[in-house]
Parts: C-alpha cells; structure tokens; sequence
C-alpha cells in the first residue's frame, strides 16, 4: 500500500530475520513488487536466486529453510493427488501463479498413497526417469504398501526417487554395507560419550572408519563421510539440517516402530529422506544413506562403483 501511494524506499530483511519481530520479509516483498505490481527491483537473474539466497542465509544462520514460505518454501508450488497433477501437467498456470523458475524455486509433485499412475510418472519424469504404465502401477503397487509400514513420502523426496531408481534397475549404491556399530557410554562423571564403527566396501576395496560423535546418528554420520569423502568430495557440502523423529504405534511402548525423517541440503536445495525401524538408530541410518545418495546425484557427480570385495584400508 505504501509503494502504491508513492513510497520508493522499502526496508526488510532476508527472510524477515533480525533482532526484532516483525520485519519486513524481502524475500516476499521483491516478488510481489516486481512480478505482480510491475515495480522493477531486480533483474531476471538477480530474481532468479531468491530461492538460493534464501537458504542459503539459512544455511549461515543454523535454521531450517520454512517450508511453507511464499515463493522460496519447498511446499510453494507442491501439488498433491492425481487430479491436481494432472492439471499441473496440462496447463501449470491453472494452479500455480508463477512459474517457480523466475525465483530459482522447483516445482514438487507430492508422492503418497492417493497418488495415481500419472504423479508417478509426472514425479519420475522430473528425474529423468522413463516409466512405463506397468511400472508406474507396480511403484504405486510399492509405496502403498511402505506407507501401509509407516513410510511417508510426501516429505521425502530423495527417498522416492531412490525407490523409483530401485524399482527401474537404475539405482547403483555409493557402497556396500559390511556392518556398523555404535556404543554409547555412560561415565562416572556424568559424560555420556559415542563411538560408532562402519565397514563397507567401495570399487572392491574395504574401508573401516571409526568417529565419535554426539548421539550415535551423528557418529554414524561422521564415520561413513570419512570413509566417503575421497571418492565423492561433494559430500563436504551436504549437511542434515532437521531431524525428526515419530514414534508411530505408542502403545508398544519401548518397542515401538519410529520414523526418522531428514532434511538435508547442499545451500541450494533441500531434499528429505526417511527410514522406518523398531529400532532408531537404524531407521536413522537408513534416512542417512538416501540422504547422502541423493545428494550426489543432485551434486551431478555421482558415479557407479563397483561394491565387490579383495583389499583392506584403516
């Protein structure tokens, strides 16, 4: 309103982040100046990296990116249940008011147990994958019958496409597990301290990492990096920025099956991952590896390595 009435100085903040509530969000601001009331404020490209600026203070700051945030969230222009896809994929400007390319935002084509065979050919279409009508109703056959085990897909898109990957033939592992193990020790004093080991097998050769950590998730995640990071260097820009945890069937109590959700990102996108266990640490650490493969293949440097055996590295 005021821009409208004459006013050719706007102050915000990225995000709205500051040392008071209330700021001015620029990150809504900009878009809504330029792309629906006309005002120049930026060029294409400088527009273009909203989504990326976004984060990426994120990043700095320690926070988890807003999901729901306009024009930058990862729910902005995600669309759910066959119908809406398919809309989306005839004409997307019937439900979306942008094209999410202007602000370096991605369309998200949400996958779930409603979903039909067209959102998951639309989804594996986006990856670069060709699915044939047999296996799209057998992927669709797949995840009702994981969410039926208390998977979740509409928050976990690396996941998904793994599975995608899976159910085509297409998927090739960073490695191949031997064993992990993690202790968690309580002291006299009072520290609780955690080690974890892995073994795991890279292009025919064995290599065993031991890390500590705080908790056994991230010694885990410590441990598998430095076994991996010579060979994919770009895991150095991957990093979990939110972890949750469910418990899905309370009643069990202390044996109850939990649903470990990630998020990660490499500073320009954020992708989600989930495992699904009895056991915690294990549901954690099947979210972890989706997380770290599908960050390699968004990084566009992943390359198939063969998980067979002979040497050994300590």
């Amino acid at each position: 309103a005021a821009v409208g009435q004459g006013a050719n100085h706007v102050q915000g903040t990225i995000n709205g982040y500051g040392e008071r509530c209330g700021n001015a969000n620029l990150v809504t601001i900009i878009p809504n100046l330029q792309l629906k009331l006309g005002y120049e404020c930026r060029t294409d490209a400088q527009l273009g990296s909203l989504t990326s600026a976004a984060h990426f203070l994120d990043e700095l700051l320690n926070f988890t990116p807003d999901p729901d945030q306009p024009y930058v969230g990862r729910n902005a222009f995600a669309h759910k249940g066959g119908m809406h896809v398919a809309g989306v994929n005839v004409d997307p400007a019937t439900f979306e008011h942008i094209d999410p390319d202007v602000v370096g935002n991605r369309r998200e084509l949400l996958v779930s147990e409603l979903s039909g065979r067209g959102t998951v050919q639309a989804r594996a279409r986006e990856a670069g994958i060709v699915l044939e009508e047999p296996d799209a109703a057998r992927v669709v056959d797949r995840v009702k019958e994981l969410e039926h085990r208390g998977y979740h897909f509409e928050a976990a898109d690396g996941s998904f496409e793994l599975l995608l990957r899976k159910e085509t033939g297409e998927y090739e592992p960073l490695f191949r597990l031997e064993s992990w193990r993690a202790i968690v020790e309580k002291r006299a004093d009072g520290r609780v301290e955690t080690e974890a080991t892995i073994k795991i097998w890279v292009d025919g050769e064995r290599y065993v990492r031991t890390a500590e950590g705080n908790g056994p998730v991230n010694a885990l995640d410590r441990a598998l990096r430095d076994a991996l990071v010579e060979i994919h260097p770009h895991l150095r820009d991957i990093d979990l920025v939110n972890f949750k945890v469910r418990i899905l069937d309370e009643a069990k109590g202390t044996g109850a099956i939990t649903r470990v959700l990630l998020d990660s990102s490499d500073g320009d996108q954020v992708w989600g991952s989930i495992g699904v266990s009895e056991n915690v640490i294990e549901a954690s650490w099947e979210a972890l590896v989706d997380s770290l493969e599908y960050g390699m293949r968004v990084a566009g440097r992943r390359t198939p390595h063969n998980t067979a055996s002979p040497q050994v590295r300590d």
